[in-house]
């Protein structure tokens, strides 16, 4: 098999005081309770690997640690203990400026709420990754339009986002990361804040998408409708702990434990 493109391994996320000293406590097998209130164990113990041009979903209730968990992967949170490799570099206990570098060539996000720039047009925001990067103004509008026709946008390039719905807002956030050209894509409750039918909408065009570009993408979302529809593989987290990681048909048909059969129990089995 080769090499994953995301590696980790005994990733830990502690916040308050003394975290490394609470990491030594859960790995003794204290419980994650027992560490309160000094400290919070946001991820505890997150192993998997993520090959090229799967798409990877991380599944959990509020307070799971799956948001957590997705910063990790590309620094925007350091990890207390444990390791990240993006592409074989490690991400884990890298200074400010190799997470910056590591960030440019390997990775790109789309959030939640779009976090669009409501002073650019849709063709700025998209091209914004390239212009931070000194790519010139020609080259980056070229780059981004084609984006943009890809994702059924190219005439909104010059309109503001202001001027668009909340599903073609995202869809300008997915261009956005896509235009960085990085081999990995994090999508943190992407299509959260989406009215269901536009939605289902965005589900679908993702695995338009990934058919034809071929990124590896790790997707985050507390619905598992939404985990089996898109993930190749899923993990299942509660309380900081991956629970179980398998394809949709493992997780329906052979939950780990009582948490996950309680999930399953509600899935729509006609999608």
């Amino acid at each position: 098999m080769p090499a994953p493109v995301i590696a980790v391994e005994h990733l830990y996320k502690v916040f308050g005081r003394n975290p490394r000293e609470a990491v030594a406590r859960l790995e003794r097998g204290e419980p994650r309770a027992a560490l309160q209130p000094a400290a919070t164990a946001a991820v505890i113990d997150a192993s998997f690997e993520v090959q090229e041009g799967e798409i990877f979903v991380i599944m959990g209730l509020s307070g799971s640690g799956k948001s957590t968990l997705i910063r990790m992967l590309n620094g925007l949170l350091d990890a207390t203990s444990g390791s990240v490799k993006l592409q074989g570099d490690e991400l884990a206990g890298a200074s400010a400026a190799r997470i910056r570098e590591i960030r440019r060539s390997h990775v790109s996000m789309v959030f939640q709420h779009f976090a669009l720039f409501p002073h650019r047009t849709v063709i700025e925001n998209v091209a914004y990754g390239l212009e931070v990067q000194g790519v010139e103004r020609a080259e980056r509008h070229e780059r981004a339009r084609a984006l943009l026709d890809t994702v059924g946008l190219g005439p909104w390039a010059d309109s503001l986002p202001s001027e668009l719905s909340g599903g073609m807002q995202q869809r300008v956030g997915i261009a956005r990361a896509l235009c960085a050209e990085t081999e990995i894509l994090l999508m943190d409750e992407a299509f959260s804040a989406l009215d269901p039918l536009i939605r289902r909408e965005m589900q679908e065009q993702l695995i338009e998408l990934q058919s034809k570009l071929g990124k590896t993408i790790i997707f985050i979302t507390h619905d598992l409708n939404e985990a089996m529809f898109l993930g190749d593989r899923i993990a299942v987290m509660r309380d900081g702990r991956i629970v179980q990681i398998g394809s949709p048909e493992d997780i329906l048909t052979d939950p780990a434990n009582d948490y996950v059969e309680q999930f399953v129990q509600d899935v729509d089995r006609a999608r």
